[in-house]
Formats: C-alpha cells, sequence, structure tokens
C-alpha cells in the first residue's frame, strides 16, 4: 500500500511511494532521485549494478516532474532528506512528463511572475509555492468554523445582480438573455436582506468583482471576502468579532501549519489584542508627519499614507470614525455628530485588510443617503423593501482573504496568494 512520503521514516523497512520525480543525478554507477509528494520529499538511491534490468530500463527514461511509483527499502542515512532514503526493488514511470519544463520546480532557475502563472499547475508543485496555499486553506477554514461557532449562519448570495452593490462604474456588464446584468461588487445587499429574514448572524466566502483600472502588487480585480453581517450589534460589536476572528486564525495557522512556515521562513506571531482605534482625523495628522503630499479631511489614504500610519502604530490597527461623505451609502451617522459615521477599516501596518460599519436600519434616512449619493433609490427598490419590515439594527464587515494571506505569510505581491489571478491584463490559465 502507497505510503505518504512523509510517513516513510528510517525506521522503516519497506516502503511504497508514488509522486513527482524533483530532481535528477546521474553520477555513473549511482543514480538519485529526488521524489515528491504534498507531505514532503524523500531521496531514491539505485546502484546500477545491483538494481534490476527493468529497473534499470526505467532509470533511463525517467524525466523530472515524470510521476513514478517506487517500492523498495529503506535505509537510514544521514545526509538524505529526512535521514533516509529508498532503494528501489520496483520503479514504474506512471506518467512521463516532457522536456524541457516551462518552468523548474526545482527553483534552481528562477522563472517571471508573468512566466510562472502561465504554467501555475507546475509552479504550484513548488514546495514553497504548495506551502502558502495550505496556509490560505487552513485560514478559510479556521475563519469559517470561528464564525459558525459564533452563532453565524453560511450563506450564499448571488454574482449576477441588476445594479451595483455601492453606486459608480466599477463593474463588469455582463449579457444576461435580454437584459444587462452586472458580476457583484459585494454581498452587502444581500447580507442584510437575510440577516434581516431572521438569521440573526450570517457570513459568507465567495468571489468579489471590481472593476478597478489598478495595476499593482496588492489589487486584484477578482478577490475572495469573507463577508459578516449580524443583528442588534453596533460598529464596536463587529469590531471585537473583526479582532477575535484575526487572532484566532494567526493561532490555528501557527498551530496547524509548522511546516508549511518553515518552507517559507516565517516566524508568525500572534497579533497582540486590543488592536488600536484610530480616529479618521488622527490618522491623517499621523500620516501628514511624513509624507510629502498632505491629506485634508475627506480625502481618502493613499497607499503612502497607510504605510506611514503603520509604521507608526506597528502592528493589526482600526481606522474609525469616517467622514461620512466618503463612506457608502449605508453607513450609519452619528446623531450628534453627522458628519462622522460609525464606519471602521482594519489595517495592517503594510495595508488595508477589512471595512465595515454599523449599518442604517431607518428606511427614510437611508433613501436620503442614497439619494445624497446621488444614486436612485428605484435602483434598490428590491433592497429597500427589506426596511419596511422590521430591519433590526445590524452592523457588519468584509475581509479579503488574498491580502489577509498575503501580510500574514509577507509575500510581495498579492498574485502569490491567489492561484489564478484576474487582474487588468490577465485572464488566462
Amino acid at each position: 500500500m502507497r505510503l505518504p512520503i512523509r510517513a516513510v521514516t528510517p525506521e522503516t523497512e519497506s516502503a511504497e511511494i508514488v509522486g513527482w520525480v524533483h530532481e535528477v543525478r546521474d553520477l555513473g554507477g549511482l543514480a538519485f532521485f529526488l521524489i515528491r509528494d504534498r507531505t514532503g520529499i524523500i531521496q531514491v538511491t539505485v546502484p546500477k549494478k545491483k538494481v534490476s534490468a527493468e529497473v534499470l530500463e526505467t532509470v533511463r527514461n525517467v524525466s523530472r516532474e515524470s510521476v513514478v511509483r517506487v517500492r523498495g527499502q529503506v535505509k537510514a542515512i544521514e545526509k538524505a532528506p529526512g535521514g533516509r532514503e529508498l532503494v528501489p526493488e520496483y520503479l514504474e514511470i506512471v506518467s512521463v512528463a516532457e522536456s524541457p519544463l516551462p518552468l523548474d520546480v526545482a527553483e534552481k532557475v528562477p522563472a517571471e511572475t508573468d512566466t510562472r502563472l502561465d504554467s501555475r499547475f507546475l509552479d504550484a508543485r513548488k514546495p514553497r509555492v504548495r506551502a502558502i496555499f495550505f496556509i490560505r486553506s487552513a485560514v478559510t477554514c479556521a475563519a469559517t468554523a470561528f464564525l459558525a461557532s459564533r452563532g453565524c449562519v453560511n450563506i450564499t448570495t448571488p454574482k449576477v445582480v441588476a445594479a451595483a452593490t455601492e453606486g459608480g462604474t466599477e463593474l463588469f456588464p455582463i449579457a444576461y438573455f435580454e437584459k444587462e446584468a452586472f458580476l457583484n461588487q459585494s454581498p452587502q445587499l444581500y447580507k442584510q436582506m437575510m440577516m434581516a429574514a431572521g438569521f440573526e448572524a450570517v457570513f459568507e466566502l465567495g468571489p468579489i468583482f471590481r472593476a478597478e483600472e489598478h495595476n499593482t502588487v496588492r489589487h486584484l480585480n477578482e478577490a475572495t471576502s469573507l463577508d459578516v453581517e449580524v443583528s442588534f450589534a453596533d460598529h464596536n460589536d463587529v469590531m471585537q468579532l473583526l479582532e477575535d476572528l484575526i487572532v484566532h486564525v494567526y493561532e490555528y495557522v501557527r498551530e496547524n501549519c509548522a511546516g508549511e512556515l518553515a518552507e517559507l521562513g516565517v516566524d508568525l506571531k500572534v497579533p497582540a489584542k486590543p488592536f488600536p482605534r484610530i480616529p479618521y482625523t488622527e490618522a491623517i495628522e499621523i500620516a501628514n508627519k511624513t509624507i510629502e503630499e498632505k491629506l485634508t479631511f475627506g480625502a481618502d489614504l493613499s497607499p503612502s499614507a497607510e504605510r506611514a500610519i503603520g509604521d507608526s502604530i506597528g502592528q493589526h490597527y482600526f481606522i474609525v470614525d469616517w467622514p461620512t461623505d466618503i463612506r457608502p451609502y449605508y453607513a450609519m451617522p452619528y446623531p450628534e455628530k453627522p458628519e462622522f459615521c460609525k464606519a471602521f477599516d482594519m489595517m495592517h501596518p503594510r495595508m488595508e485588510l477589512s471595512s465595515g460599519a454599523q449599518r442604517i436600519h431607518d428606511y427614510d434616512l437611508l433613501v436620503e443617503r442614497i439619494r445624497a449619493k446621488g444614486l436612485s433609490p428605484e435602483s434598490f427598490e428590491f433592497y429597500l423593501r427589506t426596511f419596511r419590515y422590521g430591519m433590526p439594527p445590524h452592523a457588519g464587515w468584509g475581509v479579503g482573504i488574498e491580502r489577509l494571506v498575503m501580510t500574514m505569510l509577507d509575500l510581495p505581491n498579492i498574485r502569490e496568494a491567489v492561484l489564478f489571478p484576474r487582474d487588468r491584463h490577465r485572464l488566462t490559465p
């Protein structure tokens, strides 16, 4: 029976493995193969004078990244990966890989980002790249399990919609039979509707689409968002939930992904609680101490401003109390100072990770805010109807999974955190 490579130890007497040929070295009388599966790498040593003619013929025909099945004796050897080697009694090429390869999986020859993404199926075989996506899987599993443990219901909302979630022009139009439709920017409207349906607390992990003409290392046009909406809660309640989630996810990854973190050379530090909460006006003051292009009240934060504030704070933090006019129409203004609203961004020192707010639950105020944004309430009638039939006070947020993984692992480019990126220039594979 096939063993995962990680289970083959120096104490194992014999084993059968199946994996990819990671490297090949032929030293005349000896041939060495490094065989790789998802659990690790093992050295297969072939003493040519001591193996069968069938094994020897297979050795001559094997190529890197071919899939092979090997059965033989396990021997302890200090210099080999994992302190053991496999001496084959049986060697079969299950699937031959063509040569030359589009890129070097062993990473002895570096490849440009575009080359890697063009052959992502091969790039993802690299132990370092595989480690990123095993950790990403752990992040999403930990986050969704955490939210379920807090009583949140997992929902799925439409990605093909008739109107923009937040207005604006950053939409991908699509032909939908006789109508025009759009790819959804956010599940915002639908998660509010389902929360109001009596579910009380909901979450969704799914794609969002933004037709923004960015070409940076931190923007994607299709991203993965973890969204939450909670009834009978204000902005402070859901900020606490988000803070608890981030700390839980870091702790889970640190505890369960030690091998992957070691592969990436990451010494993961769990964020300290509580996360500082910095008012928007104070954040601008911090940024203006060092950035060249000074910010004025009502300006959004530039990347240089985010970095300046992050350098000053030095850990995860919240920016709170944003100007009402620069936040979405559904953000709840403070009654005593309506020029500010109960909105927040959760920040990593490198960049924004999440945006959220307490939402307006009063029908008349929501219609007023939609009009103030230059939008038509008629376009949101399917959404507004919900507010006429017992909408509870509520709050929520969305966090970008790619940015969460990118900052957690200190990756240089957000494309490292998504298998098949969709950006301004990339639509395949």
